[in-house]
């Protein structure tokens, strides 16, 4: 199954076609509203499914990197694994596309963690019969893990796509800045001290999905983390390192062997770690940090790993009901 990346082009993830257009060619029922988070924030959040009758083989939560949104290039993967048979949800992380909050400044994982686990939760109500999987790219990957690790046994499967386990030795701020981030975060908590070059470019391998991340009508920060996010970034690897010998769900991992923003070998380290029985890593050689931005062959190579999985993890957990705790 083809990914709909290939339907876009530089200015547009939906091509020469309007939203409706894409939707309706590609056999989508696409929902949209807001939530009103714990803290009276307001949070964007979406769903789709495949136009027909057939019921949903399970269903996955998605949850975005830092710089990104639900949107834009994470639509059209969340329009692939809906064609793939799954119903699907996610949600604009605090201070990211039409989400209230602070541009690209995240202090605190802990609200956003919350934020998945509230509408995550909400979503999973309504569809208590359907399978339940997370997948998360980048910092959402690292997000993911956080929300497993929470709620035990509440999910049938993990996917992490290149995800946040570790910052790359080519991405971490220069020393001695790094031993300064402390000091630099309590006092210029917003002080975009990090990165020197603009994340896509180190991202996305093809040009034109880096003009088209560019064109995104809803992107509201560069993608370098100020001062307070880059510390709470490396906090957060720190303690999925510590804590996922605790992780015990079916866990699929994948991840470019050439990423410099998340470190491959603390890719490598958790999968190692994991309790899970059921675990999968793929490395794929050469690839980027964003594997939707690799070339087509690249693109369909990652995606039926992860359309496969899904589906096998679906089936065997089907009609199996989910405990809360």
């Amino acid at each position: 199954m083809s990914h709909p990346i290939h339907q876009a082009n530089e200015n547009s993830p939906f091509g020469d076609l309007s939203t409706e257009e894409f939707y309706k060619k590609n056999q989508i029922l696409h929902h949209q509203s807001f939530m009103l988070n714990n803290d009276n924030m307001n949070i964007f959040t979406q769903s789709w499914r495949l136009d027909s009758t057939s019921n949903p083989k399970g269903l996955v939560a998605m949850v975005h990197g830092y710089s990104s949104e639900s949107s834009w290039l994470n639509e059209l993967t969340a329009v692939a694994i809906a064609k793939a048979g799954f119903l699907v949800c996610a949600l604009d992380l605090q201070g990211h596309g039409r989400s209230d909050g602070f541009p690209g400044h995240i202090p605190n994982i802990q609200p956003l963690v919350n934020d998945c686990i509230q509408f995550f939760d909400s979503f999973k109500k309504h569809h208590p019969k359907l399978p339940a999987f997370l997948y998360g790219e980048s910092l959402g990957g690292a997000i993911s893990i956080l929300i497993c690790l929470k709620q035990r046994f509440a999910w049938n499967g993990l996917i992490l796509n290149g995800s946040m386990c570790g910052i790359s030795p080519e991405f971490k701020p220069i020393w001695p800045l790094e031993k300064l981030l402390p000091m630099a975060a309590f006092f210029a908590p917003t002080w975009k001290v990090v990165a020197t070059k603009p994340v896509a470019s180190r991202s996305y391998k093809e040009e034109w999905k880096r003009k088209l991340v560019a064109k995104n009508p809803n992107r509201r920060t560069s993608g370098k983390p100020p001062a307070a996010t880059a510390l709470e970034f490396l906090r957060v690897c720190e303690y999925v390192k510590r804590h996922c010998h605790e992780l015990d769900v079916p866990l699929l991992m994948v991840h470019g062997e050439n990423d410099m923003v998340c470190d491959c070998n603390s890719a490598r380290f958790v999968y190692e770690s994991a309790a899970s029985k059921d675990k999968m890593i793929k490395i794929f050689p050469d690839m980027w940090h964003v594997l939707i931005g690799e070339p087509k062959e690249n693109v369909e190579l990652v995606f039926e790993t992860i359309f496969s999985w899904l589906r096998e993890h679906a089936s065997k957990a089907k009609t199996k009901h989910i405990s809360y705790f």
